[in-house]
Protein backbone atom coordinates (compact mmCIF):
# COMPACT_ATOMS: atom_id res chain seq x y z
CA UNK A 1 0.00 0.00 0.00
CA UNK A 2 1.17 3.88 -0.97
CA UNK A 3 2.11 6.16 2.27
CA UNK A 4 -0.40 8.60 1.10
CA UNK A 5 -2.88 5.55 0.97
CA UNK A 6 -2.11 4.33 4.65
CA UNK A 7 -1.90 8.26 5.66
CA UNK A 8 -5.60 8.25 4.41
CA UNK A 9 -7.46 5.20 5.57
CA UNK A 10 -9.00 5.93 9.19
CA UNK A 11 -8.89 3.71 11.93
CA UNK A 12 -10.35 3.19 15.03
CA UNK A 13 -8.98 2.18 18.68
CA UNK A 14 -10.77 -1.46 19.83
CA UNK A 15 -10.34 -3.05 23.33
CA UNK A 16 -11.40 -6.24 24.16
CA UNK A 17 -12.53 -7.80 28.06
CA UNK A 18 -9.03 -7.88 29.26
CA UNK A 19 -8.32 -4.12 28.49
CA UNK A 20 -6.00 -4.87 25.53
CA UNK A 21 -6.09 -2.31 22.90
CA UNK A 22 -5.56 -2.62 18.98
CA UNK A 23 -6.98 -0.89 16.09
CA UNK A 24 -9.08 -1.89 13.21
CA UNK A 25 -10.16 -0.59 10.04
CA UNK A 26 -12.80 2.27 10.16
CA UNK A 27 -16.12 1.03 8.93
CA UNK A 28 -15.09 -2.93 9.31
CA UNK A 29 -17.34 -5.04 12.08
CA UNK A 30 -15.58 -5.30 14.64
CA UNK A 31 -14.21 -8.49 16.03
CA UNK A 32 -15.79 -11.00 18.25
CA UNK A 33 -14.77 -10.08 21.66
CA UNK A 34 -13.56 -6.37 21.20
CA UNK A 35 -15.80 -3.36 20.84
CA UNK A 36 -14.98 0.21 20.06
CA UNK A 37 -13.19 2.31 22.31
CA UNK A 38 -14.07 5.71 20.90
CA UNK A 39 -11.56 6.94 19.64
CA UNK A 40 -10.79 7.50 15.33
CA UNK A 41 -8.41 8.85 12.90
CA UNK A 42 -5.32 8.12 11.02
CA UNK A 43 -3.62 4.79 12.09
CA UNK A 44 -0.92 7.15 13.48
CA UNK A 45 -3.19 8.92 15.71
CA UNK A 46 -5.10 5.70 16.77
CA UNK A 47 -1.26 3.72 17.76
CA UNK A 48 -0.60 7.24 19.70
CA UNK A 49 -3.85 6.71 21.66
CA UNK A 50 -2.97 3.97 22.28
CA UNK A 51 0.63 4.22 23.44
CA UNK A 52 -1.16 6.88 25.71
CA UNK A 53 -3.16 5.24 27.26
CA UNK A 54 -2.46 2.00 27.65
CA UNK A 55 0.48 2.00 30.21
CA UNK A 56 -0.03 -1.91 31.99
CA UNK A 57 0.23 -4.38 29.29
CA UNK A 58 -1.00 -7.03 31.79
CA UNK A 59 -4.09 -8.64 31.17
CA UNK A 60 -6.91 -7.41 33.30
CA UNK A 61 -7.86 -10.91 35.11
CA UNK A 62 -3.99 -11.21 35.57
CA UNK A 63 -3.77 -7.65 37.33
CA UNK A 64 -7.05 -8.32 39.88
CA UNK A 65 -5.23 -11.80 40.61
CA UNK A 66 -2.29 -9.75 41.89
CA UNK A 67 -3.80 -7.29 43.70
CA UNK A 68 -6.20 -9.86 45.28
CA UNK A 69 -2.51 -11.37 46.20
CA UNK A 70 -1.30 -8.53 47.17
CA UNK A 71 -4.39 -7.98 49.52
CA UNK A 72 -4.22 -11.38 50.92
CA UNK A 73 -0.95 -11.15 51.81
CA UNK A 74 -1.06 -7.84 53.44
CA UNK A 75 -3.61 -9.60 55.90
CA UNK A 76 -1.15 -12.20 56.76
CA UNK A 77 1.13 -9.63 57.54
CA UNK A 78 -1.05 -8.04 60.26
Amino acid sequence: MRQHDENARQYTVVVNHEEQYSVWPAGREVPAGWREEGKGGTLAECLDHVERIWTDMRPLSLRRRRAEDAAAGAQVME
